[in-house]
């Protein structure tokens, strides 16, 4: 049985890269690709693959919230996250939003073929270093606040933690700048922070950014 694949990343090179991964394996197939979580969100309706592939930080609508979309809509979708963040929140958002897979780009290749078989069964795959991290994380009980926000101001904290202005998070998430200022007054409550310092020491607790 051939596993129908659709590819989303904002890089061709990356996109070819995994094309060439992904069909070495006799029983996948690339059906479509996307370059935005836009473009992901019509894809999937349009071929309603067995699997989506999807890089999590995308100009405009991120990978996590094109995720949601797709899962409100398609309840029954399976979507892999490819990312370049081991933190476990990231994991963590991702599997709140109802991913079924999470593959860090530093992991074995043979991580993401089988991510992609897994979750076609209905079964969810972690790589293992953010499994070990999110085994770790539950057995010493500690609790992660990033949980409690959406995709959407999950994304908007990250982009602010690492030093983006307003306007800028506005410009790369496609939204108006009061939005995002609105998205700030409301993570700042729900993560009881009152200051850019205290947001991005929450940030680096939790993996968002490097302590560098």
């Amino acid at each position: 049985m051939t596993v129908k694949v659709v590819l989303v990343d904002d890089h061709s090179v990356v996109r070819s890269g995994l094309r060439r991964l992904l069909e070495s394996h006799k029983s996948i197939e690339i059906v479509a690709e996307a370059d935005t979580g836009e473009s992901a969100y019509q894809v999937y309706g349009e071929i309603l693959p067995d699997v989506m592939l999807m890089d999590i930080s995308m100009p405009g609508m991120g990978g996590l919230e094109a995720a949601k979309r797709i899962l409100q809509r398609y309840p029954q979708a399976r979507i892999v996250i490819f990312s370049m963040h081991e933190a476990v929140s990231f994991a963590a958002q991702a599997l709140k939003t109802g991913v079924k897979g999470y593959v860090t780009k530093t992991g074995v290749a043979e991580d993401l073929v089988q991510a992609v078989l897994d979750v076609a069964k209905g079964r969810t795959f972690l790589s293992q270093d953010v499994a070990q991290k999110v085994a770790l994380q539950t057995l010493i009980g500690e609790s992660n606040p990033l949980q409690q926000l959406t995709s959407r101001e999950f994304e908007v904290f990250r982009l602010l933690a690492e030093g983006k202005r307003v306007e800028e998070v506005a410009d790369m998430l496609k939204i108006s700048q009061k939005t995002v200022a609105n998205y700030y007054t409301l993570i700042k409550q729900k993560l009881s922070v009152n200051s850019p310092v205290e947001m991005v020491r929450l940030a680096m607790k939790h993996g968002l950014i490097d302590a560098a």
